[in-house]
């Protein structure tokens, strides 16, 4: 029987208003990798904060048990040099020092005074071969993709001697390429002896790469199941997660009443930036009807983003050109202002970056867009303002003590719905939805898709970007695919299937494609 790494065991953890743990017990063998599972909101990331010190020992109640010994650790410093190493969802790393310069930040080689930059860049490149990333570690962050910059928070948590390794999310802004790669280090690793948990709602790369699965629920371990010995499907998962079978993975839609079309893009082409020679979007054309559900897929860097954030008033992009048609009239589109004067909206990919202010209550997130909706002349209407937000957390079933609750504090699931919250009551006709389900939970997951169906059956029209397959074939009632910036196909929902997709992908061929999804205007 292998030994016991990590006992954590009757941990609770209690924020105003909330237990967000309440005795929690996990136990983690060495050299195993521990699956963590559960809705957004069940604890996990709290449970992974408490290990690594970033909620200090004495604000919350129970023992951490590591390497045999009870430990005490008192911020992030403590536990990483027991050789705990947690990695964010949201990678830090700063876009314009050089990888080896990310890597050793505040663990600086050399002595007190002078930093030696032949052994930091040395030492940065054993590492990095050891994660199988050729890049110079002399090159800048911001020059190279998302799945490598998760590679080189590997390599810097190996640099600080990692025993045990916490990935938070690790794959949710990666491609299916990249997210596989990423996996199949986390086995390599695992047989050099390496120790790990991985938090992941993609169940299918849990069930891959997982020797043992822990089930939290509300706050509280459920269960934990091993790969030798029982079921880990995904359906079993999450019957652990949620409580129940959920049989139909994407809600069915009746009677659908397509009406005219509502947006109409035409020839439409932008320029990076920052590489003004470099296409983001080239000659693209696509139109979506009043009471449809158009989805768009393409891999990582295909320009999906770069042209949502376009045609949103400019919000990025040089050099656009094209036509823009709502409801068969061109218009121009010079600022998001314009653009949600006109019934646009879009629900960016980046809910905490660019979506939401994280600071504010749910309250204010929730009128930001209309709070014209919300005034008497000049004055903001504070009962109305509370009515509205209170109305938009019971429709969305947002999980929330009050809508005076700070953004921040809220799940990821909740955060989402806080964000179409916002959109919802601008009222548009035209929702673009990026990513709407990005780093969510199966269940949370579904309540988004109801609420997509919802708008679609009022009317609205719904554009929605995915990188996940399945989701975009489940909820779509037609798809365009992307790829190095162009429209390379279009399908119904009837003709629509991976084969079908990924063959209009790999049948495209050159070298000009976009430099990244989800680019920053």
């Amino acid at each position: 029987m292998a030994k016991v790494l990590l006992e954590m065991n009757s941990i609770t953890k209690t924020f105003p208003g909330v237990k967000a743990l309440d005795n929690v017990n996990l136990k983690v063998e060495e050299g195993e990798i521990h699956a963590l599972v559960g809705e957004n909101g069940a604890g996990k990331s709290t449970l992974m904060n408490v290990l690594s010190g970033i909620y200090p020992y004495g604000s919350y109640t129970g023992d951490i048990i590591y390497d045999g010994e009870v430990c005490m650790f008192h911020n992030i410093k403590d536990s990483e040099k027991k050789g705990i190493v947690i990695i964010h969802q949201e990678l830090a790393l700063i876009p314009y020092m050089t990888i080896g310069e990310n890597m050793f930040l505040g663990n600086e080689q050399g002595s007190k005074w002078c930093i030696d930059w032949n052994k930091t860049y040395a030492e940065a490149d054993k590492y990095l071969e050891m994660v199988g990333l050729t890049d110079s570690s002399k090159t800048l962050i911001k020059d190279i993709g998302t799945g490598k910059q998760q590679l080189v928070e590997i390599a810097k948590a190996l640099a600080k001697h990692a025993k045990l390794l916490i990935l938070d999310e690790p794959t949710s802004s990666l491609n299916e390429t990249d997210s596989r790669a990423l996996l199949d280090l986390m086995k390599k690793l695992k047989g050099e002896g390496m120790t790990m948990i991985i938090i992941s709602h993609k169940l299918n790369e849990v069930s891959y790469v997982a020797d043992k699965i822990t089930v939290v629920r509300d706050g509280s371990t459920i269960e934990t199941l091993d790969a030798a010995t029982d079921d880990i499907s995904e359906t079993r998962i999450i019957k652990g997660m949620v409580g129940r079978e959920i049989t139909d993975r994407f809600p069915k839609r009746h009677d659908i009443v397509l009406g005219d079309v509502m947006m109409e893009v035409n020839d439409w082409t932008v320029y990076h930036p920052e590489f003004s020679e470099r296409k983001v979007c080239d000659n693209v054309s696509i139109n979506v009807r009043a009471g449809e559900v158009v989805g768009i897929y393409g891999l990582m860097g295909a320009g999906r983003t770069e042209l949502a954030m376009s045609i949103f008033g400019r919000s990025y992009g040089i050099g656009i050109s094209g036509e823009l048609r709502l409801r068969g009239e061109p218009v121009t589109l010079r600022s998001p202002k314009a653009a949600i004067d006109a019934g646009l909206a879009y629900v960016t990919e980046d809910r905490k970056g660019n979506g939401l202010v994280l600071s504010n209550s749910i309250l204010r997130n929730t009128t930001l867009a209309n709070l014209n909706g919300v005034s008497s002349g000049t004055f903001i209407d504070k009962d109305k303002e509370y009515e509205v937000a209170k109305e938009y957390v019971e429709k969305l079933r947002t999980k929330t003590p009050s809508v005076e609750q700070l953004v921040g504090n809220l799940s990821g699931g909740n955060q989402q719905k806080v964000l179409l919250a916002k959109w919802m009551f601008a009222n548009p006709d035209v929702l673009i939805l990026d990513e709407p389900t990005r780093g969510i939970d199966v269940g949370a997951k579904y309540e988004i898709y109801c609420i997509i169906n919802d708008l679609a059956k009022a009317g609205k029209s719904v554009i929605m970007i995915s990188s996940e397959l399945p989701e975009v074939i489940g909820m779509s009632d037609r798809i365009y695919i992307m790829n190095q910036a162009k429209i390379v196909g279009e399908m119904n929902a009837s003709e629509a299937t991976q084969e079908n997709i990924m063959a209009c992908i790999v049948g495209v061929s050159g070298d000009n494609s976009a430099d990244g999804e989800g680019s920053e205007a």
